[in-house]
């Protein structure tokens, strides 16, 4: 029913535009994926869904119409031939984690972020407790397979419940797909393995998801968590394709950087995620279950004051800054209602100002790299090299 009202409207603008013997008779479209409409060198935004904001709507007709044939640009995933598009739908929110999110409100923004040129969807069992994955099933029904690359995880199923066995890690890949609604995962992935045993990963877990590779119900396998020390523990004792890290690329932590070289020769895709520090790069109050330190958060709130009197929001230059390194294939930034995807679409279709991104960095050197516990002890104080 979306799609055949999405194409009634498709109809309206071609009438109320396009009539024949007008002088729009000649103005060019790209309705399907932008929206955007230009008449007698005169930029006109018409949005598809009716919902768009005028930011949004031009940064998408600016993307498309103007620039490259991709909305946004992707990248290569290391070796697994997937490329993915530098922003990624992060799709916990969908769980109603942060606020409650309505299946017609996912539905617009899956839409809108296809549309925009987003193409990898990231989702677990444990955001809200299998509900995100239920809603982002129902969210892509409808859509051509081959136009997204869908995500999602074993191993986490609550805040404190982990299990990486073989059994469960077979029976989680099974009950995902059902909920996903789909036959096939792009990319299985064990969550959040800090809280595990590392080498029951390496000897236990991704070999059960290589027999359900074989088996053609996932296509590649990775593994997250927060320490940087756990991917290259594993990396050195199993075969992964991907890592996904997060809060480690950001506007007060680069220390994601540190792996990238080894990353690299191992041919394992880098995928990272939380730009925005799981909120302390936003202009929204931190949850009081954050963990960053203080020295910290007082440094993001002063970081936020100054994008204030610079015009700009600080979550605008952290994804922009997050986007700019060419070795990370995708951020995954978490949209949990229409004005985020709005946001998000927009920041990536600009660039941020050279001189303020100079004083934040400045303004963050005493807190640099900065970063708080996750999981097993023993999982946090792993080398690097």
């Amino acid at each position: 029913m979306r799609l055949s009202r999405l194409n009634m409207h498709e109809e309206y603008i071609r009438m109320r535009y396009f009539r024949p013997n007008t002088r729009h008779q000649k103005a060019k479209t790209c309705i399907h994926v932008c929206g955007g409409i230009r008449s007698r060198g005169r930029e006109r935004i018409v949005d598809a869904f009716g919902h768009l904001t005028v930011a949004f709507a031009a940064s998408r007709f600016r993307l498309c119409c103007e620039g490259d044939s991709e909305v946004l640009e992707t990248r290569e995933l290391a070796t697994t031939g997937l490329r993915t598009s530098i922003v990624g739908f992060g799709a916990s929110p969908l769980g109603g984690v942060f606020g409650e999110v309505t299946q017609v409100d996912a539905d617009w923004m899956v839409r809108a972020a296809i549309d925009s040129g987003v193409n990898l969807f990231d989702v677990s069992p444990y955001y809200g407790i299998t509900k995100a994955e239920t809603v982002l099933g129902k969210a892509l029904s409808g859509i051509p397979r081959d136009r997204y690359i869908l995500a999602t995880k074993v191993g986490r199923y609550d805040s404190a419940s982990f299990d990486f066995s073989a059994e469960r890690t077979a029976a989680s890949v099974d009950e995902s797909l059902r909920r996903l609604q789909t036959d096939h995962i792009d990319l299985i992935q064990c969550h959040d393995i800090e809280f595990g045993s590392l080498d029951q990963i390496a000897e236990e877990t991704i070999p059960a998801l290589r027999k359900l590779q074989e088996q053609g119900k996932v296509r590649y396998i990775g593994i997250t968590g927060l320490p940087l020390g756990i991917f290259k523990f594993v990396l050195d004792r199993a075969k992964v394709d991907t890592i996904l890290s997060y809060c480690h690329y950001t506007l007060y932590d680069n220390s994601l950087e540190q792996l990238l070289p080894m990353l690299n020769s191992a041919s394992v895709g880098i995928i990272s995620a939380a730009p925005f520090g799981m909120g302390l790069l936003t202009d929204r109050p931190l949850p009081d279950w954050h963990p960053a330190p203080e020295p910290l958060r007082q440094a993001c709130t002063t970081a936020r004051e100054l994008c204030e009197r610079s015009g700009v929001r600080i979550s605008q230059v952290a994804l922009q800054y997050a986007l700019a390194n060419p070795i990370i294939s995708s951020t995954l930034v978490g949209m949990g209602n229409r004005k985020q995807v709005e946001e998000n679409i927009a920041s990536a279709a600009t660039r941020p100002d050279q001189s303020l991104l100079a004083e934040l960095h400045a303004l963050f050197q005493d807190v640099r790299n900065l970063t708080w516990s996750s999981g097993r002890p023993e999982n946090n104080i792993l080398p690097l090299t």
